[in-house]
């Protein structure tokens, strides 16, 4: 018998790049091989200064290059499709004719960047409020932010043009990687990278082209759209021993490939608490977003494959917080003159809140504010001399962070909507009890741990189950 052909899945994301090849089983797709690299690409900006947030690409191309060269070549040679999944908002510059050069390694042809700019992340702080609100009101259901691809162009446009006329092509780090693969004259971007640059309109799946060329913005490096889950074109070389040849999908947003890694049934809500942490659910069939958005909500709905929605509570405040908490307790125990390393704490003050069920004391945790509530920041209530324990502050610092997340999507949405199990990821809900414990207190669902969501094994999944 022929070998089952591999499906390879890559995510680029913000830290580290990642790669899974997936191969067909009886029960399904299974992860044959995966591998992950430190991109530590972050560089300073030269014209926005300490708000600016880039990331040298070359540096994540090593990164991606190093990981596909640890995967087991045999197996890379079965490769016949490859699906790619990223970062969302940022955007990178290019060249279109001098975007990359391609180059021989031990394994076979590699490209490396060559006429490209920074990438401009998602964490990019140089467009101030005051800056959005003088640019032209978009015509879509998300609202425009600092990081977002066009925002960032209308920024240069303002304060460097110059900068953008050394280049003809634009696109996110992952769309970068799709045209360089499959030699494309004009990137291709999938509805789901679209909607997260702003002023592009899911109804319609089109830019907003009147209303962005009035106000002088440089409309040919909007690159063209596609559906979620399509094929952007073929691999133009043998790259890291792929056939040449390979099928490359459309890129893919990170977020909607890590959900698409683990929902497997519309019943089911997925809660991530790692750094920061976030509540999703699927919209029923044919649900389309309100026309325009609403500042003040706290959900965002982002497109997820064959016209669905997904609904989000994105909060800013997850495992991070708990993070400055220990990180508070061990500079206080400095200041007595106690050394303490921050782990030990972090074991014994869970331990402590295991041995109390419960705290009257109230924490809302939002130390990092809320995007939709920016201003709101943390407070301490309900506090009664019987509840000063490091058990009983962590208990209610654990309850704070998952009673805000469900004051942004409340039960009552999750069971109007049809939910009847929460699927409970992500690090920090994995090393900590406490948490787990508060997610079954707060929600009036079955909860099952220990779903990988993996974005990269998601963008494989979906190239997996093209037809």
């Amino acid at each position: 018998m022929a070998s089952p052909t591999c499906v390879l899945g890559i995510d680029l994301g913000t830290t580290s790049v990642k790669a899974a090849l997936l191969t067909g089983a009886e029960q399904g797709q299974v992860v044959a091989e995966s591998c992950s690299r430190e991109t530590q690409a972050h560089t300073s900006s030269l014209e926005a200064g300490p708000q600016g947030m880039e990331q040298n690409v070359w540096r994540i191309v090593r990164a991606l290059n190093e990981c596909l060269a640890a995967l087991p070549q045999q197996q890379l040679q079965r490769v016949s499709r490859i699906g790619v999944s990223g970062q969302m908002h940022g955007i990178l510059f290019w060249k279109k004719d001098k975007g990359c050069k391609w180059t021989e390694c031990s394994t076979g042809p590699t490209f490396e960047p060559e006429e490209v700019s920074h990438l401009i992340t998602w964490q990019d702080g140089r467009c101030s409020p005051t800056f959005l609100s003088s640019l032209p009101l978009p015509q879509s259901h998300i609202s425009l932010a600092t990081g977002f691809g066009c925002a960032t162009v209308y920024w240069y446009l303002k304060k460097s043009p110059d900068f953008l006329k050394s280049y003809d092509a634009a696109g996110t780090i992952h769309d970068y990687v799709v045209a360089m693969l499959c030699d494309l004259k004009k990137p291709l971007m999938s509805i789901q990278n679209a909607a997260s640059w702003g002023y592009f309109n899911s109804r319609n799946k089109s830019w907003n082209t009147d209303i962005l060329k009035k106000s002088g913005f440089p409309v040919h490096l909007l690159p063209e759209v596609g559906d979620p889950g399509s094929i952007a074109g073929r691999t133009i070389c043998a790259w890291h021993g792929i056939p040449r040849g390979a099928k490359v999908g459309i890129a893919l947003g990170d977020f909607q490939c890590s959900v698409y890694s683990c929902l497997t049934e519309r019943t089911d809500a997925v809660l991530n608490i790692s750094t920061s942490a976030q509540l999703t659910i699927s919209m029923p069939p044919g649900f389309q977003p309100p026309e325009t958005p609403d500042p003040s909500s706290a959900v965002t709905y982002f497109p997820y494959f064959n016209g669905d929605y997904l609904a989000v509570a994105a909060s800013l405040n997850g495992g991070n917080v708990l993070a400055t908490f220990v990180d508070m307790v061990a500079r206080w125990t400095e200041e007595l003159g106690f050394q303490v390393e921050k782990s030990a704490i972090y074991m014994k003050i869970i331990k402590a809140a295991l041995a109390q069920n419960d705290s009257k004391l109230s924490v809302h945790p939002t130390i990092f504010g809320e995007r939709h509530v920016p201003e709101r920041l943390a407070s301490v209530t309900n506090i009664a001399f019987s509840d000063l324990s490091l058990g009983h502050i962590t208990r209610a610092v654990c309850r704070g962070i998952i009673e805000n997340l469900c004051s942004m999507l409340p039960v009552q949405r999750l069971m109007e909507t049809g939910v009847r199990r929460i699927l409970g990821s992500g690090s920090a809900l994995a090393r900590n009890e406490v948490l787990r414990q508060e997610v079954e207190r707060i929600f009036p669902f079955p909860v099952v741990y220990g779903k990988d969501v993996d974005a990269a094994v998601g963008a494989a999944m979906v190239m997996f189950h093209r037809k």
